[in-house]
């Protein structure tokens, strides 16, 4: 068998990783343990980057990675968001906005890839930036739970840069969505 085969699995090991990290991550957070917790998260974070990076730099990119990396985000993110803000350690209404985004994109990806082909496309730069101000939001949330830092003025600045492009990002998909079924509807 071809060694390239198994070099190009890292990646997707990588994401398989940062999904089994999410359910202690969770555990951690619900019984106060923030400074494992804390690590974990980083190690999943840098986990993302990492993979990303790998898959780029080397074209080891699979079609399975292309699934796995963004649900493994989405999970990490959702999952996180909603234990901080049920132990009221963040604002329930942005958890709701960050995870309806979420759901949102998810239904939009399988309507379209179930009504007219399989969607494919990579995470635009506004969604990049989204989900890294995600990270990074429940990163000090952890931190300031952890260790009493940073401010709260910093996480509410933090916290609103979130807000604010998981509304851009959310209509950029909506209307990417709606020139692909605009394109599909001219060219059939």
């Amino acid at each position: 068998m071809n060694k390239n085969i198994y070099l190009k699995s890292i990646p997707n090991l990588i994401s398989s990783f940062r999904i089994l990290l999410i359910f202690p991550i969770l555990l951690l957070i619900y019984y106060a343990e923030f400074r494992l917790a804390l690590f974990l998260f980083l190690v999943a974070g840098i986990s993302d980057a990492l993979d990303g990076f790998l898959a780029k730099k080397f074209n080891w990119r699979t079609r399975i990675g292309a699934l796995l990396d963004p649900v493994a985000d989405k999970l990490l993110v959702a999952g996180t968001f909603i234990i901080l803000a049920w132990l009221n350690l963040i604002p329930l209404w942005l958890a709701t906005v960050v995870v309806s985004r979420d759901i949102i994109i998810a239904l939009g990806v399988f309507i379209y890839s179930f009504v007219y082909e399989p969607f494919e496309g990579d995470a635009t730069r506004i969604s990049k930036i989204n989900t890294f101000l995600e990270l990074l939001y429940v990163l000090m949330v952890l931190s300031l739970s952890a260790f009493s830092w940073p401010t709260i003025s910093i996480i509410n600045l933090i916290g609103s840069a979130v807000f604010v492009t998981v509304i851009i990002s959310g209509m950029d998909y909506i209307m990417s969505w709606l020139r692909r079924v605009r394109a599909q509807k001219i060219n059939n």
